[in-house]
């Protein structure tokens, strides 16, 4: 009896230094997806939810069906798609509209488009074209998870205590698993094709299965194992993570610019010692932005035989062709606008 108490009792201290079997979301605590939404109005949400005044706006899920990750998730832990648990996530927080673009969803609206083509809808059902609203991002999840045994902690302890309740211990410990799962998010404006955010999120919990050999039915019981569902609730508050990380970098969003260059005009940086499209010197040799009204531009447009008629300072029709045409001639991004670039290649 008293070497099953001085177990019992050093199997508590052991344990006290451990995680409990609380979820630990990146050094906080519980956060998991609850409750639902229904448009601008959410449910039961978790208190810990970063929300938004308005939404930025659309959103749609992009999930990558064949990665590894994915499979794991569908065959071995018997998990729903991402998508459904960000779903709500996403709509709960009020930072985005999401669209439908699963293939499960877009075959209901073809089949029902295809219905009202074929005649078989009642009168003013209006199911035409031009309805489907668009999807300004995409959002991209992944996930990583672990599990770690620590088997031989209990083994350890075992070996010093000895008989029965030594055994007792390592079986214990042997059943005991730290389950951690990594979310990423990455945002794509699906216009331009530019990445606008990424945030990644964690959470851990400690499963401690074989308590109940130890302390009995009873007490083993009260202490908690995660159910076979456990793996769930981890990738859970991990996505919370990361998602509310991502949110809070979305308050303070400012787009990225290549100065005097503009996005997709060929960047600044040369391949194999030569200029990029964009420019018409080696990188660095211009970098200083040059002030020019358009006033001035023009008048230099003049010069070199691009006519815009007077110079009187207004990006006109006339104005906006000799620019085109002159950032064409000379390999620039071809806008009609007055950039930096253009400015550089005229004061030349």
């Amino acid at each position: 009896m008293k070497k099953a108490a001085l177990v019992a009792a050093m199997a508590v201290l052991a344990l006290a230094g451990c995680e409990s079997t609380g979820m630990k979301l990146g050094g906080g605590t519980n956060n998991m997806v609850t409750g639902g939404a229904a448009g601008g109005s959410s449910q039961g949400e978790n208190s810990q939810l970063e929300k938004c005044d308005s939404p930025v706006g659309t959103v749609s899920l992009v999930e990558n069906q064949q990665a590894g990750w994915y499979t794991i998730l569908r065959n071995e832990y018997r998990l729903p798609p991402t998508a459904n648990l960000l779903r709500v996530l996403i709509q709960q927080s009020n930072c985005f509209v999401v669209v439908e673009r699963s293939a499960a969803g877009m075959n209901a609206m073809n089949r029902e488009r295809a219905m009202m083509d074929n005649g078989e809808m009642r009168k003013g059902s209006n199911f035409g074209k031009g309805q489907v609203v668009a999807s300004d991002y995409g959002l991209t999840p992944e996930v990583t998870f672990s599990e770690d045994n620590a088997g031989g902690f209990g083994a350890a302890l075992g070996g010093i205590l000895g008989g029965r309740g030594g055994g007792a211990l390592a079986g214990v410990a042997a059943n005991s698993k730290t389950r951690e799962a990594s979310a990423m998010l990455t945002l794509v404006d699906n216009r331009s094709g530019v990445q606008v955010s990424s945030s990644t999120g964690n959470a851990s919990n400690t499963d401690w299965g074989g308590f109940g050999t130890l302390f009995g039915g009873a007490a083993g019981a009260s202490m908690g194992g995660y159910s076979n569902t456990s793996q769930g609730k981890v990738v859970s508050a991990a996505f919370v993570d990361a998602y509310n990380q991502m949110v809070q970098a979305l308050r303070n969003y400012s787009a990225q610019s290549v100065k005097g260059q503009g996005l997709g005009g060929g960047g600044r940086l040369g391949v194999d010692g030569a200029a990029a499209p964009s420019q018409t010197s080696a990188p660095g040799a211009k970098s200083a932005n040059v002030r020019m009204t358009m006033k001035q531009a023009q008048q230099r447009l003049n010069e070199l035989g691009y006519d815009v008629g007077t110079p009187d300072g207004a990006s006109g029709p006339r104005t906006q062709n000799a620019l085109r045409s002159f950032q064409q001639d000379q390999g620039l991004t071809v806008s009609g606008r007055l950039d930096q670039a253009t400015m550089r290649q005229l004061s030349e």
